[in-house]
C-alpha cells in the first residue's frame, strides 16, 4: 500500500520524530526547496497532510494548491497563521500541540521575570567582560528588585496563564488577571480593564492568544504599569506596540522587559538590544528536548488519526 504523502513546511528538530515521520509517510520537505512553487506544482496533488509550525502556518493560497489535503498538523499552539475558516469550509482538520508547551513556556515566563528583576543577564555581562575586577565596589551594579511578593498581572488565563500563576503563587505573589471574562474556577482576582490591571500590577505577563488581538500593550497600558513595572511576553509579539514599548523603556516609564517574541521575527528593534534592563530570547519558550519531543509525537498522532479515518483529538476545525 502506498504511504500517504505529507508536505513538511517547517523542520522538526527531534531525530526520533523525523525517523517515525519518514518511516510512515512519503515526506516532501518544502522548507529545503529553492523553488517552492515548482515543487508544489510537482507534488501538491498527492499531498494529504501538512506539517507546519505555529509561526509559519500555511497560506490559503498553498492550501488551495493541495486538492487532496485532509489535515494541517501545526507543531505548536499558535494557529493565527492558518486560515481556519477556509480549512473548515473544505473539511480540513487543523490540529495543534495544545498542552505540550505549557510547563516550559510558564517556566520561561518566570525565568524572564527573575532575570529582569535581579539583573541576571546584565550581571553576567559585568563579570564576563572583566568589569567586576575593574569595579569591585558593591555600588558598581545598581541594586535589583525583589521578585517574591510582587503583584503579578496575567493577560490571558488559559493553560499557560494558569501555570504562570501557580509558579508565581509559590513566590508569594498576589495574582490578578484579565481575560474575555472572569473564569469560575480561577481563584485569583479578575480585572476586566487592561489599563486597570497594569495599574494594579508590578509586572504584566502576556499569555494570551493573539488570534484577534494586536498592539493591546500600548503607551496607555505601559504608563499605567509605571516606572517600577515590568513587562514579560511569552505569547505573541504582535500583542505589543513595539514603538510604544521602546519609547517607554527609553524614557524610564517602565522598569524593564523580558521578551521571547517580537512583531517581525527574527528582527528585533535595535533599541531593545542596547538596553541592559531588557532580557531577550529567540522565541524559544518551548525549546526543550522534553517539550519538542512531546509536540512531535502529537503531530504524528494527528496525522495517524486522520489517515485512519478518525477525527483528530486536537482538531480546531472539524
Amino acid at each position: 500500500m502506498m504511504k500517504p504523502t505529507v508536505l513538511q513546511i517547517s523542520p522538526i528538530l527531534i531525530p526520533a520524530v523525523n525517523e517515525k515521520l519518514n518511516a510512515l509517510y512519503t515526506v516532501r520537505r518544502l522548507y529545503e526547496q529553492d523553488d517552492k512553487e515548482a515543487y508544489v506544482r510537482e507534488f501538491g496533488s498527492a499531498v494529504r497532510g501538512v506539517v507546519t509550525g505555529g509561526h509559519t502556518g500555511i497560506t490559503q493560497a498553498l492550501m488551495a494548491q493541495l486538492p487532496a489535503l485532509e489535515v494541517v498538523a501545526v507543531n505548536g499552539v499558535g494557529t493565527d497563521a492558518v486560515d481556519l475558516a477556509y480549512a473548515r469550509s473544505r473539511g480540513i482538520h487543523v490540529t495543534g500541540t495544545f498542552g505540550a508547551l505549557t510547563e516550559d513556556v510558564a517556566d520561561l515566563a518566570i525565568g524572564l521575570l527573575l532575570a529582569c528583576c535581579r539583573g541576571i543577564c546584565a550581571g553576567d555581562r559585568f563579570v564576563r567582560e572583566g568589569e567586576w575586577v575593574k569595579h569591585p565596589q558593591p555600588s558598581a551594579i545598581p541594586l535589583a528588585r525583589r521578585f517574591s511578593g510582587m503583584r503579578l498581572g496575567i493577560v490571558g488565563m488559559g493553560r499557560v496563564g494558569r501555570a504562570v500563576a501557580t509558579r508565581a503563587a509559590a513566590f508569594g505573589c498576589p495574582i490578578l488577571y484579565t481575560d474575555l471574562k472572569a473564569i469560575d474556577d480561577v481563584p485569583h482576582t479578575f480585572v476586566a480593564d487592561l489599563v486597570q490591571l497594569a495599574r494594579d500590577s508590578d509586572a504584566l505577563v502576556l499569555a494570551a492568544a493573539a488570534d484577534k488581538a494586536e498592539g493591546i500593550i500600548n503607551a496607555a497600558v505601559l504608563d499605567a504599569l509605571g516606572q517600577d513595572g515590568y513587562l514579560i511576553n511569552i505569547a505573541r509579539g504582535r500583542l505589543v506596540n513595539e514603538p510604544d514599548l521602546v519609547a517607554a523603556l527609553r524614557a524610564g516609564r517602565i522598569a524593564g522587559a523580558g521578551l521571547d517574541v517580537f512583531v517581525d521575527e527574527p528582527h528585533v528593534p535595535a533599541e531593545l538590544q542596547g538596553m541592559d534592563n531588557v532580557v531577550l530570547q529567540a522565541h524559544r519558550a518551548s525549546a526543550t528536548w522534553q517539550t519538542r519531543t512531546a509536540m512531535g509525537e502529537m503531530v504524528l498522532c494527528s496525522l495517524a488519526e486522520v489517515f485512519a479515518g478518525h477525527k483528530p483529538t486536537t482538531s480546531l476545525t472539524t
